[in-house]
Formats: C-alpha cells, sequence, structure tokens
C-alpha cells in the first residue's frame, strides 16, 4: 500500500460521494464539476462544499487565488467526428502564488485522489482563466 493512502483519508460519505459523481455524469448533457480540497490538520480529503458546479464560469470565479484544490469534472463535447464524448477528468488547480505547503500537501495527494476518483486523465492549471481553454484541452485528450 502506498504511503500516501495512510496519510490522507477519505470519509466513507466521501467515497460514496465520488462514487455517486462518477457514475451520475456519464450521460449528462452539461458540464458537471465538483471542487475538494485538502483539511491541514486531519489530512481528510472532502468537499470544499456541497455545490456541484454546472456553469464553468461561475466555478472559475468561486475558486480561491492562494490555494490548491481538486476538481472533479465532467465535460460533454462533440468531438470532430461527430460523436458524442463525455470525459471525466480531474483538473488539479495549483496557483502560482500558494505557499510551499500547501503545493507539498496537495502534489503528496494527488495520485491518491486520481486512483480514488477513477478519473481518466489529470490537467494542471495554474490559473481560473485556465478554465476558459478547458474544451480545447479535453477535445485532445478524447
Amino acid at each position: 500500500m502506498a504511503s500516501e493512502s495512510r496519510l490522507y483519508t477519505f470519509s466513507p460519505e466521501t467515497q460514496e460521494k465520488l462514487r455517486k459523481f462518477r457514475l451520475g455524469t456519464s450521460r449528462a448533457k452539461d458540464p458537471q464539476a465538483v471542487v475538494y480540497q485538502i483539511d491541514k490538520h486531519s489530512l481528510e480529503i472532502a468537499p470544499a462544499d456541497d455545490e456541484t458546479y454546472n456553469n464553468i464560469q461561475e466555478l472559475a470565479d468561486d475558486l480561491p487565488d492562494h490555494s490548491p484544490r481538486f476538481i472533479l469534472l465532467s465535460y460533454p463535447l462533440t468531438l470532430p467526428s461527430g460523436r458524442l464524448s463525455v470525459p471525466y477528468v480531474m483538473l488539479y488547480y495549483l496557483p502560482v502564488t500558494c505557499n510551499a505547503e500547501l503545493r507539498m500537501l496537495y502534489a503528496g495527494a494527488k495520485e491518491l485522489m486520481r486512483n480514488t476518483a477513477e478519473v481518466g486523465k489529470v490537467i494542471e492549471i495554474t490559473e481560473a482563466e485556465d478554465l476558459e481553454t478547458i474544451e480545447d484541452k479535453l477535445g485532445g485528450a478524447a
């Protein structure tokens, strides 16, 4: 067992939310995103709030300027072939202005979050404005 799985924890409720989000978004017609954060004291990874974002701009507006976050994103898009694809990815939001302690905290949990959420790909973003071009990044990934 990897060391990060002993350091960081997920509550049973959080694990159930991760599973339901993954299964519930595969046929979504609109983008859906949930933001997760790490509690610095308990090292528990949990939803930042109970909100599921359907609007990428609202998500960008709500992201903190100086603190990393994990964002699970299900984003329906039409491929050049005309086929509908719904990539399920994790956005690793790591602002350049966050302190070294937070960088290390989130870097250590990145792979555990990726595996627990069962996402297909991790996309690193450094600022909320990067969300405006997320469709381009996903189009290349699909």
